[in-house]
C-alpha cells in the first residue's frame, strides 16, 4: 500500500494488539447474552408502561437503588479502561448537544435508546470508511493488526445497534438504521481529511470515549432496571475499544478513579 503522506508507526507490536483485540472480542461474547436479555426486558418494560403506567411509588424505591448499583458498577468497570484526567469530570446529569428535532417519537427512556442506537451506528460508519480510506491507499501502510481492530470494533457496534433497536421495534417504533445526528456532517467531514492511521485512530478515540461515557450517562438516568442492566453490559466494552486505541496512539491508559461524563451525548443531538 502506497502512503500518501509521512508513514505512521505503530506505537506498539502488532502481536500486543492482535492479544488486546482477542480480550476484547472475548469480553463482547461474555456481555452478549446479558445485552439481549436486557433489551428484551426492557422492550416489555416499556410496553406495560405504556399500557398500565409507569408503576407508581411502589416501583420507585427499587428503581433508585438499582440505579444506583447499576451505575457505580458501571463507573468502576469504566474507570479501569479510562486513560482520562480525573479534573475534567464532572456530575452534571446534563451532557453537551444540540437541539434535537421538535416532535420525536422517541420519548422517555426510548429517547436514549434511540441516541444508543445513532451513536452505535455513527461508530459503524466511522470504522466503515476508515477500512474503505485503507483499501484506497489514503491512510498510508495500515499494519494487518489494526485492521483487524477495526473490524472486531465494527461487528461489535453492529451487535450493540441491534439489541437497542430490538428495544425499539419491540416497543412498536421504528428502527433507527442511519445516523441521525447533528454530529455527523462534522464527523464525516473530520475522517474525509484523515490522513494516516493516527488521525483515525484520534477520531475513532472520541466517538468510543463519547460512547462509554453515553452510556455510563444513561445509568443514572434511565428510569428501567432492564435499561440499566443493558447500558452497563456494554458499556465496559466501548470502554476497552477505547483503552486500546489508546494504545494504538502510544498513550497510556491510566485507570481513573472515577469516568466523567463531560463527554457523553445528549439526546438533544438527535434529530429524529
Amino acid at each position: 500500500m502506497t502512503a500518501t503522506r509521512d508513514e505512521w508507526d505503530l506505537p506498539i507490536s502488532e502481536a500486543q494488539l492482535t492479544r488486546l483485540t482477542r480480550d476484547m472480542e472475548a469480553a463482547h461474547r461474555e456481555t452478549l447474552p446479558v445485552m439481549r436479555a436486557g433489551a428484551v426486558d426492557l422492550a416489555a418494560e416499556i410496553r406495560d408502561r405504556a399500557a398500565v403506567g409507569d408503576g407508581g411509588p411502589r416501583n420507585a424505591g427499587r428503581r433508585r437503588f438499582l440505579i444506583g448499583a447499576g451505575a457505580a458498577a458501571t463507573a468502576l468497570a469504566l474507570a479501569a479502561c479510562s486513560g482520562k484526567d480525573t479534573s475534567s469530570a464532572k456530575s452534571s446529569a446534563t451532557p453537551s448537544g444540540s437541539a434535537s428535532a421538535a416532535s420525536s417519537p422517541y420519548t422517555g427512556d426510548l429517547k436514549v435508546v434511540a441516541l444508543a442506537v445513532a451513536l452505535e451506528n455513527q461508530a459503524v460508519g466511522a470504522y466503515q470508511a476508515a477500512l474503505g480510506a485503507a483499501k484506497a491507499g489514503k491512510l498510508g501502510t495500515v499494519p494487518p493488526a489494526v485492521a483487524t481492530f477495526v473490524t472486531t470494533a465494527m461487528a461489535q457496534h453492529t451487535d450493540h445497534a441491534k439489541a437497542w433497536n430490538a428495544v425499539l421495534t419491540g416497543a412498536g417504533k421504528s428502527a433507527i438504521t442511519g445516523v441521525p445526528l447533528s454530529n455527523q456532517a462534522a464527523t464525516t467531514a473530520a475522517l474525509g481529511k484523515a490522513a494516516s492511521v493516527g488521525d483515525v485512530a484520534k477520531l475513532a478515540l472520541e466517538l468510543e470515549d463519547q460512547a462509554a461515557q453515553t452510556y455510563l450517562f444513561a445509568t443514572y438516568n434511565v428510569t428501567s432496571a432492564a435499561g440499566i442492566a443493558t447500558a452497563a453490559s456494554i458499556a465496559p466494552v466501548e470502554a476497552m475499544h477505547a483503552a486500546i486505541l489508546n494504545f494504538v496512539l502510544g498513550q497510556y491508559p491510566v485507570p481513573d478513579d472515577f469516568l466523567p461524563t463531560d463527554k457523553a451525548a445528549n439526546p438533544a443531538l438527535l434529530t429524529v
